[in-house]
């Protein structure tokens, strides 16, 4: 069987994601942790967790984004994914998930909560099938695509990038 991303569509009933790509929520788990126990950014209660299936295609990208939770993306299938991180303190660093460790490629990776970051299958790459765990549980609420204008203003040493991954 030939994998292709119309096929895992079908398969797992993918649908497409605000930021670019595909998605299914595969997890939310059934507890929640109440608003008074949870730090001051969160509006309201989370669920301990989540966890999501990600295609993106040659040519597609995740879209500059972040969110109020630590973000676990884990390699599935495919060709590799670049994963682009800026810290609150302007540096930036590429993450490179895919299954050729010998290469630096990494199966898994915590992208800190707050942290500005976008995704896309490295050059030469036809798909990238990943997921992404969120704890907190992820939440719409706590989702904030970046405008590319302040982006830029804020964080102007990586101008070309962000240009190339905002919409």
């Amino acid at each position: 069987m030939i994998v292709t991303p119309q096929l895992l569509v079908q398969q797992y009933r993918l649908q497409p994601h605000p930021e670019g790509g595909w998605y299914k929520e595969t997890y939310r788990s059934n507890e929640a942790i109440a608003q008074n126990s949870l730090p001051a950014r969160f509006s309201g209660s989370r669920a301990f967790s989540t966890a999501i299936y990600f295609l993106l295609e040659e040519g597609n990208f995740s879209a500059f984004h972040r969110i109020q939770s630590d973000e676990c993306w884990h390699f599935y299938y495919g060709d590799p994914l670049w994963i682009y991180i800026i810290f609150p303190s302007g540096n930036m660093e590429i993450i490179q998930l895919g299954n050729d460790f010998s290469r630096g490629q990494q199966f898994q990776y915590v992208v800190p909560a707050g942290c500005w970051f976008a995704s896309r299958p490295a050059p030469e790459s036809r798909f990238s099938f990943v997921g992404c765990t969120v704890a907190p549980g992820f939440d719409f609420a706590d989702f904030e695509m970046a405008e590319v204008n302040a982006l830029q203003t804020t964080y102007p040493q990586h101008e070309k990038l962000i240009q190339e991954l905002c919409r």
